[in-house]
């Protein structure tokens, strides 16, 4: 029977070692990580009072029209992504900045707890002898996904942050070259013996991971 081991964290595909099981595991963990990511955003905006009632990029909870072409590129080439930017409205809050923090950390958030309600689903399944092949991997992919959201670049949710505080010029060019940074640093950390984030991240990912799952 598996271990909580059964799959490399964080995994990233590898043409070398691909197994069917692994990729499909991995997409489904992808679609689960980014709706709940965009999903909680959109939740804790709206009680925090950016509401709008029927956008539609809100609360359909269909995971397909949350995913962002770069960002999902990204969970391919290592492992980390991010959902479709959320649009949040701070001249909606009554306290702009600490809402919109709220709001933009809600995601990395759902994550983990995510990663959490998995780890239960493993535990169970474990206890009736089955193989929790796709929850380990909705464990994994979720915690990558809350610890990458540590870098200061948008979209993710530390860079969201950071772009807040700056002026409204540089702030946009942030956004606007965020996403292909992350994806330039994910390549090259592919690419450089040693890597440049995942030494780094990769042991707190390993942690969380280890212990969520009681490893």
């Amino acid at each position: 029977m598996p271990s909580y081991k059964s799959w490399p964290v964080p995994y990233f595909l590898d043409p070398a070692t691909l197994a069917l099981d692994a990729v499909i595991s991995f997409i489904l963990a992808i679609l689960f990580a980014v709706l709940v990511n965009a999903e909680a955003q959109a939740m804790v905006a709206a009680l925090l009072g950016d509401r709008r009632l029927g956008a539609k990029d809100r609360h359909h909870y269909i995971a397909f029209l949350h995913l962002d072409p770069v960002g999902t590129l990204c969970f391919l080439v290592a492992g980390f992504g991010w959902a479709k930017p959320m649009d949040i409205d701070a001249a909606r809050f009554s306290r702009p900045f600490l809402y919109t923090v709220l709001a933009r950390a809600a995601g990395p958030v759902a994550n983990l707890l995510l990663a959490n309600i998995a780890a239960s689903l493993v535990a169970l399944m474990r206890w009736f002898g089955a193989t929790p092949l796709v929850f380990e991997m909705v464990v994994g992919v979720n915690v990558t996904m809350a610890v990458y959201n540590l870098l200061p670049l948008p979209p993710l949710a530390a860079g969201e942050i950071l772009a807040r505080l700056l002026p409204s010029q540089p702030a946009w060019i942030l956004s606007r070259l965020g996403p292909f940074a992350l994806l330039g640093l994910a390549l090259l950390d592919r690419l450089t013996p040693g890597g440049i984030l995942s030494p780094h991240l990769h042991p707190l990912v390993q942690s969380l991971y280890g212990y969520i799952l009681g490893g």
